[in-house]
């Protein structure tokens, strides 16, 4: 359970915001002005009415103590997992202690924690028995999955003879067609359901005119595209690992078939993509006694936050199995033991040059692999004429930030962490550099959400 008087910080309360909005309203609602009757208990449940805009104050409501990340629940009509209201009133919780002071459940509020536990009691007690899930018949997966082999090897071929002929009218062509060919490909390729083919598909076709270079960027993702194309139809004379990998990056689904390993996670990084059909919600943990870095994904439609959330900088004792394929860090979360907790473990650091290395030795097992992750020690930003790189304190070396880091707030924030002293950042680590997504400074202190 979690303590009572143990408290997150107001960086961790705001990591869990599903958009950049809820953050910024449910900062407006972390002081004690429009809160009334709010209480938090021993076993780890947060309360409290927020007076809205009608008559009656919305009841919020959030469970702290599920080993999953926070439960929340409010009366409101927000559907964002946490609304405003749940997030001002961690806020409030996480900086005043007379403001949510230590009491008993209103009525209202017990049921809800009770109600929940009940379910996941009952969830957690199913998953035990051992009871199959359905009437799968072996022998007809069997067989779907051959027929949708057999479509996706079509697809292959169907993209490999585009390339082809784009490469053979000259990469100016791809300029001149518009996204709508490289749209229209895509559209060819989910038809023969090889998703991950077409989500590179359509990568290609934002490539075209985005400034010096282009040309050799498009080439370099064709290449890519080529070998994942070959991969695929020639995966049985490949290694088992990097067969897998082939699947993986084709979009074929896989379940986590890795033994369980159980280790205190400290929670590194969570932050969201999303594109018009799906949220995608990446977790970052690093094992204290592993020192495996892995990553947990969770999804939600449009417009929706995923379920599973995890503050950054609080650590959790939980088991994980892995997901096939060479090198990858996916992993799936299975029991959980504890609740997040604040810890003051951090995760061991490297320096640039050997982050760099790092990538380049993780390419030879996946080559289509963006970028893996690593925490750079003793590091300080530093501006580099129109853009900005992480120094190494203690050596002549410096890896630049990616494009996307450059644009976003975060870097302020580590420009004022560091105050021109070394710190150490965790991010990940690609081809178009370095991308920052938490900090600690050299001393003690809490950890810094930068994205």
């Amino acid at each position: 359970m979690t303590q009572q008087g143990v408290r997150w910080t107001a960086d961790q309360v705001l990591a869990l915001a599903p958009d950049a909005a809820s953050r910024k309203a449910g900062s407006k609602l972390g002081a004690a002005g429009p809160w009334s009757e709010a209480g938090s208990s021993d076993e780890g449940t947060v309360w409290g009415l927020c007076k809205g805009s009608g008559s009656k104050p919305y009841q919020t409501v959030v469970d702290i103590a599920d080993a999953a990340g926070p439960a929340y629940s409010c009366s409101c009509p927000s559907r964002k997992f946490p609304c405003k209201h749940a997030l001002g009133l961690l806020l409030l919780w996480a900086a005043d202690d007379a403001a949510v002071p230590p009491g008993q459940a209103p009525e209202w509020a017990a049921q809800w924690t009770a109600g929940r536990r009940e379910r996941a009691e009952a969830k957690k007690a199913g998953a035990g028995s051992g009871a199959p899930y359905g009437s799968a018949d072996p022998e007809a997966a069997r067989r779907r999955a051959e027929r949708r082999a057999e479509r996706v090897s079509a697809g292959a071929v169907e993209l490999e003879q585009r390339l082809v002929d784009l490469l053979r009218g000259g990469l100016a062509t791809a300029e001149q067609s518009g996204y709508g060919l490289w749209e229209e490909t895509a559209a060819r390729m989910v038809d023969a359901q090889a998703q991950g083919l077409a989500g590179r598909v359509r990568e290609l076709g934002a490539i075209p005119s985005t400034g010096p270079g282009w040309p050799v960027r498009l080439l370099e993702e064709c290449a890519l595209l080529h070998l994942l194309g070959r991969g695929w139809l020639r995966r049985e004379r490949l290694p088992a690992g990097l067969a897998a990998t082939v699947r993986s990056r084709m979009g074929l689904p896989a379940s986590a078939d890795g033994p369980p390993l159980r280790d205190r996670w400290l929670v590194l990084a969570q932050y969201d993509t999303t594109d018009p059909r799906l949220t995608t919600r990446r977790i970052w943990l690093h094992g204290a006694d592993s020192h495996r870095t892995v990553l947990l994904l969770s999804y939600g439609a449009a417009g929706r936050a995923p379920d599973l959330a995890l503050p950054v900088g609080l650590s959790l004792e939980a088991e994980v199995s892995a997901y096939p394929g060479a090198g990858q860090p996916r992993v799936a979360l299975c029991e959980q033991f504890t609740p997040p907790a604040p810890t003051v473990t951090r995760p061991p650091g490297t320096t640039t040059a050997r982050a760099a290395a790092r990538y380049g030795d993780a390419l030879r097992e996946d080559p289509w692999l963006e970028s893996v992750p690593v925490t750079l020690d003793r590091v300080v930003p530093t501006p580099d004429g129109d853009s900005w790189q992480l120094t190494d304190a203690d050596e002549d070396a410096a890896l630049p930030l990616t494009p996307a880091a450059r644009s976003r707030p975060g870097l302020w924030r580590l420009v004022a962490l560091s105050g021109g002293a070394p710190v150490r950042v965790f991010g990940e680590c690609g081809h178009q550099g370095f991308t920052p997504l938490t900090a600690w400074p050299e001393g003690p202190g809490d950890a810094v959400v930068l994205c």
